[in-house]
C-alpha cells in the first residue's frame, strides 16, 4: 500500500511541466490542438528516459525512493534552474520528522554590532520565514519600526502583504511580493514540517488572494543580490542595491545590506532620512524570537 502522497513533489512537477513547451524541450511540433499547457506526462517520461507509468506515479506524489540519476534527468527534461533542481531534490526526499516548533533564533552580539555599525545604509538580519531578527536604525527608518511591533509581526511577508504602509514603499509591489512568496516556497522545501510556516501561509492565504494565487505557482527564489526601487513617503524615490550574506555558523540567518551609489540622489536622501530619524541607541535587551 502506498504511503501518504508527497503533495509538494506532485505539485512542483505539475507546475514545472506546465511551463515548458514541446519546442522549448526540443520535441517536434505536435499536430492538432493540445489540451494541456506545456508538456504531457508521456513527453516528460520520454525526455527523462523513464517509463510513463513510473513518471505518472512520481507526479502523483507516490514515494518511489527515486534515485539521484532520475531526478537529474527530470531536472534536465524540465529545464530547471540550479535553484529549482536543488528544490526538486529536497521535496522528492522529505524528512520524516513530525511537525514541531523550531528552536528560537537569536542574533550573535558580534553580528548585531556589525549591523549597527552600518549607519549610512539600511541593513537587516533575516531568519526563518523572512522573520526580521534585527534591523539597524536606517532600516527601521526606511521600512518600519520593527522594534515597536510584536515579535510575531516582525516578518517581511506579513508586512508586505498585510501592512499597506510597507506595501506602498515598493515601486513594483507585485515583483517584490512574488519574490517573497517564492522565497517562502523555497523555505517550505527545506522545512516542510515547520508549524510556524503553516500558520504564516494559512494566514496570508486567507487574507490575500494574490498570495494564494502565487503560492500555488510553486516558484522558488533565493535573494543573493540585485536592485530594488522604493518610494519613501518622506524622502521620495530610493534606488537601492542589496547584497545578502549568510553567517558561516548559522545558514538560517541572512544579513541583508542595502547599498547606494556614492553621491547619488539615493545616498543624499538616505543621509537626510538618517538625520531626521536619529534617536539615542536603545538600551533594552534583545528579545527572543520564536523558532
Amino acid at each position: 500500500m502506498d504511503r501518504e502522497p508527497n503533495t509538494e513533489l506532485r505539485d512542483f512537477l505539475r507546475s514545472r511541466r506546465a511551463r515548458i513547451s514541446p519546442e522549448q524541450a526540443g520535441l517536434p511540433p505536435h499536430p492538432g490542438v493540445r489540451r494541456v499547457p506545456g508538456l504531457r506526462r508521456e513527453e516528460v517520461a520520454l525526455l527523462a528516459g523513464v517509463s510513463v507509468d513510473y513518471y505518472v506515479r512520481l507526479e502523483r506524489g507516490r514515494h518511489l525512493n527515486v534515485s539521484a540519476s532520475v531526478l537529474d534527468a527530470l531536472a534536465r527534461a524540465l529545464r530547471l534552474t540550479d535553484l529549482e533542481r536543488a528544490h526538486l531534490f529536497r521535496v522528492a526526499r522529505p524528512t520524516r520528522t513530525r511537525s514541531r516548533p523550531l528552536p528560537p533564533q537569536r542574533v550573535r552580539p558580534g553580528l548585531r554590532l556589525l549591523l549597527d555599525s552600518l549607519d549610512d545604509v539600511p541593513a537587516m538580519v533575516y531568519g526563518r520565514r523572512l522573520d526580521v531578527l534585527a534591523a539597524n536604525a536606517l532600516a527601521r527608518a526606511v521600512y518600519t519600526d520593527f522594534d515597536a511591533l510584536p515579535v510575531r509581526d516582525r516578518n517581511m511577508a506579513r508586512l508586505v502583504f498585510l501592512d499597506p504602509a510597507v506595501g506602498a514603499l515598493y515601486a513594483d509591489w507585485e515583483d517584490a511580493a512574488r519574490n517573497i512568496v517564492a522565497s517562502l516556497r523555497l523555505y517550505a522545501g527545506q522545512h516542510p514540517h515547520d508549524p510556524a510556516l503553516a500558520e504564516l501561509v494559512g494566514e496570508l492565504s486567507v487574507q490575500s488572494q494574490d498570495f494564494r494565487r502565487w503560492w500555488a505557482d510553486h516558484d522558488v527564489f533565493q535573494r543573493t543580490h540585485g536592485t530594488k526601487h522604493l518610494h519613501h513617503p518622506l524622502v521620495g524615490d530610493l534606488v537601492l542595491g542589496y547584497e545578502a550574506f549568510t553567517p558561516a555558523d548559522d545558514p538560517e540567518q541572512t544579513l541583508g545590506v542595502s547599498t547606494a551609489e556614492p553621491g547619488s540622489p539615493t545616498a543624499e536622501r538616505l543621509k537626510l532620512l538618517a538625520g531626521w530619524t536619529a534617536t539615542p541607541p536603545r538600551e533594552e535587551p534583545q528579545p527572543g524570537v520564536r523558532g
